[in-house]
């Protein structure tokens, strides 16, 4: 009957228009997914480890553009062409949420298709190591914006109920990304059709930008920025026409010289001023509300010092848990256990992430972000154990099993309810200077793991470097037990920390 019921809620609060929006921003970090493992099938093909002859229309047609078929790269090179994509992303996420608090959650989106449509072209015509590592640093950048702009967009436009299981369309988009390039690398790494595959991200990207001239901004946003009569039209287009909105408009932070539409409308938004002191006391004026804070200053807020611990760490842990192990290195990994094709295992473990990430989704929303977690860092701990137990033993079915063990661990809560957590644990004023820090965290982390994961695991022995991830693992299991809220059914972050509004910070 619970399902039934959350099914029948959901046909009476979803609209086409809320589906487009949110299929359209989720492009973004589509892409972010695609060229984190753009390089993984065709990188012997790029780096001329592996030549064939020429025999298709398409490779024929490339072949006379003049340029090489190949470039050849050393092991370094290639580090440094995979890893400066995590430079570039860094960059991006540092910059993106001071932006989009500023500018609005649409802009920023709309801006940042310029950077995923230019890095894949040069990527994609690169004559050297040179212009393929910029076209990776500026795909990178428009990744870091994407993966930090459309959770914050997603959780102000998404149903409040469904919050969690929309959220999660970040990491859904994202593990698709991964998919849908490993399947084109198994057809496409070879001759110079490796370049189809970077340019195919280019025409995503301009598939997003024609798609985005027709969605509308954050209505939370324009509220929080003045505009609370254009915000209400807004969400009354993405929940539609007959959608009761009151308690969603009712939450916005508006102020009596906002212009709301009729003075019926601003009784209901504004409730007439309160006669005493309080959280809508004229002394709380609407530059204090509205005005964004940067990634500076949301660091020197003591109110906002504990959301920023908490999702940074939960973001560290998304990473250091081990989960781009296996996504990048997986193949090579187990290439000593398992007799398969290398490429269609990769697309085998990709397509596992998008169908357990998509099908735990809801989770979130019915037992709550704090359990999902727990459970999903438990997992993967657990399964680091028997798949480091399974290689060192050198035994296959146990570390198959436990490949997909991790996998599904990470789907479970570890890979959706981070993207969630920096929209609910901050205000809005807060939020995306919180969410670049927090993707800030993952994108070092990142790094980090794609560098330095094969050196250790040759340097410990082979297989021993995931007891390193499941210690890691006991380490965020303790901290998220102790420190992280719930943020479920939470109406604002001062709910969720337990606080009573004050006047000053």
């Amino acid at each position: 009957m619970g399902v039934v019921a959350k099914l029948r809620s959901w046909s009476h609060e979803l609209t086409p228009y809320f589906i487009y929006i949110l299929l359209t921003a989720t492009l973004g970090p589509l892409l972010f997914g695609y060229h984190l493992a753009e390089l993984n099938a065709p990188q012997d093909v790029i780096t001329c480890v592996k030549k064939s002859i020429r025999s298709t229309t398409a490779s024929t047609a490339l072949s006379s553009s003049g340029l090489p078929q190949c470039i050849p790269m050393n092991p370094t090179q290639i580090g440094l062409v995979s890893s400066i994509f995590t430079l570039g992303g860094l960059i991006g996420a540092l910059a993106a949420g001071p932006l989009a608090a500023r500018y609005g959650r649409l802009a920023a989106m709309r801006a940042n298709t310029v950077f995923l449509a230019l890095g894949p072209v040069a990527e994609a015509l690169a004559p050297n190591i040179g212009v393929l590592a910029a076209g990776r640093c500026v795909s990178g950048l428009g990744a870091g914006v994407a993966v930090v702009v459309v959770p914050i967009y997603i959780s102000e436009t998404a149903p409040p109920k469904e919050k969690g299981f929309f959220g999660a369309f970040t990491q859904i988009m994202t593990n698709m990304g991964i998919f849908v390039t490993q399947l084109l690398g198994y057809f496409l790494s070879r001759d110079q059709l490796w370049r189809l595959i970077l340019a195919v991200a280019g025409a995503i990207a301009l598939v997003q930008l024609v798609g985005l001239v027709f969605a509308v901004d954050s209505p939370a946003w324009q509220a929080d920025h003045g505009d609370a009569r254009r915000a209400k039209a807004n969400l009354r287009r993405i929940r539609g026409p007959n959608a009761d909105i009151d308690d969603e408009v009712a939450a916005w932070r508006v102020q009596p010289g906002d212009s709301l539409g009729s003075e019926e409308e601003q009784t209901l938004l504004g409730n007439n001023e309160p006669d005493g002191p309080g959280p809508h006391d004229a002394s709380t004026t609407k530059d204090e509300h509205e005005q964004p804070l940067g990634i500076v200053g949301v660091l020197r807020s003591r109110k906002h010092r504990p959301a920023i611990l908490a999702v940074v760490t939960v973001m560290l842990a998304q990473q250091l848990c081990g989960i781009n192990s296996i996504v990048m290195y997986g193949v090579s990994l187990l290439a000593d256990l398992l007799a398969a094709n290398s490429a269609l295992l990769n697309i085998f473990v990709s397509l596992l992430n998008v169908v357990a990430t998509t099908g735990f989704a809801p989770l979130a929303d019915v037992l709550g972000r704090k359990p999902v977690l727990l459970a999903s860092i438990g997992g993967m701990g657990v399964s680091a154990v028997l798949l480091a137990v399974g290689i060192r033993a050198a035994i296959p079915v146990l570390s198959a099993v436990s490949v997909l063990l991790f996998v599904a661990g990470f789907a479970f809560g570890l890979g959706p309810v981070p993207y969630i957590l920096a929209s609910e644990l901050v205000g809005p004023e807060a939020v995306g200077a919180t969410q670049s820090w927090a993707l800030a965290a993952n994108w070092i982390s990142t790094f980090l793991v794609a560098q330095f994961f094969p050196v250790v695991n040759e340097r410990l022995g082979k297989g021993v470097v995931y007891f390193v991830f499941a210690a890691l693992a006991a380490v965020f299991f303790v901290f998220v037990s102790w420190y992280v809220p719930e943020t479920k059914g939470k109406k604002d972050a001062d709910e969720v920390w337990g606080r009573v509004p004050r006047r000053e910070d």
